[in-house]
């Protein structure tokens, strides 16, 4: 068994996958891209998974450990539903295509697969695309990724408000993987509980209030509690899209989408 794996626990339905994270010199952060700069602070709650359908579709995590691939298609179905006012989700199929064209998941061997490191997979879609459509031949361009500082609460809280998602990781404690039973709605610590990181799991948030984040997973909404989120993330990626840019008119940090395209150029020329 891989870092990928879920878990010790035989809880089959849920799935991790998130490798150790990375530190990429080239990927652009927010905090250097805004130094000097005065934002406005967020605003104190916002959920753009409002009306949104209570299932969005496992995305394969309950037999791969594809959670970095399955968290692709889940911000793009909250920019679509959001920004075009239809939910686009993209088939297994091409779910399937990306953990193997961003992770190097080989069908053939079956299994959890290798799982997936953050970074590889936000450059992958950046350069390559994530594969959609019914035979997966057309393709979604993510147009840049820009990473924030998981310790600074209002530029994560001001991500998922200006790009509907944060792209986050996180080491998954124990005790939220009770063995063969469903994680629990909301999130939060539990000092008496196993803290124990039993594996890597990527997710989206796409709102947040005082109390928490909305996350995304498995294809269901969880709150993930603030105290949680301080203990266990720490990796967090602000997503510009193109689409939610011209229906929204907001990106990370304000910037133009020129500007942020030509922070992914060290990126493009790997």
């Amino acid at each position: 068994m891989t870092q990928a794996t879920l878990s010790k626990h035989p809880a089959k339905a849920f799935k991790l996958g998130r490798l150790h994270r990375t530190y990429d010199p080239r990927v652009p952060h927010l905090s250097a891209l805004i130094a000097g700069q005065t934002l406005p602070p967020p605003p104190a709650s916002c959920d753009w998974t409002q009306k949104m359908p209570a299932n969005l579709g496992m995305m394969l995590n309950d037999t791969l450990g594809d959670c970095t691939c399955a968290a692709v298609y889940h911000a793009i179905q909250v920019w679509s539903f959001n920004a075009e006012s239809s939910m686009d989700t993209e088939p297994d199929n091409d779910v399937e295509r990306l953990y193997v064209l961003a992770c190097g998941y080989n069908p053939r061997k079956g299994g959890e697969g290798p799982g997936g490191n953050e970074q590889h997979v936000l450059a992958y879609w950046v350069n390559s695309g994530a594969p959609t459509g019914p035979k997966g031949q057309a393709r979604n361009k993510l147009a840049a990724f820009v990473e924030v500082d998981p310790r600074n609460l209002d530029d994560v809280k001001s991500t998922i408000y200006d790009c509907g998602v944060a792209y986050i990781g996180f080491n998954v404690p124990a005790f939220l993987m009770p063995p063969g039973a469903q994680p629990p709605a909301v999130w939060d610590v539990d000092p008496a509980g196993d803290n124990s990181s039993v594996g890597g799991h990527a997710v989206v948030l796409a709102g947040y209030d005082a109390n928490g984040a909305r996350v995304i997973s498995w294809g269901q909404y969880y709150t993930m509690t603030w105290a949680f989120f301080s203990q266990f993330v720490d990796e967090v990626y602000a997503l510009a899209d193109t689409d939610w840019i011209e229906a929204k008119n907001t990106t990370p940090g304000g910037l133009t989408l020129d500007q942020l395209e030509a922070q992914m150029q060290a990126i493009k020329e790997a």
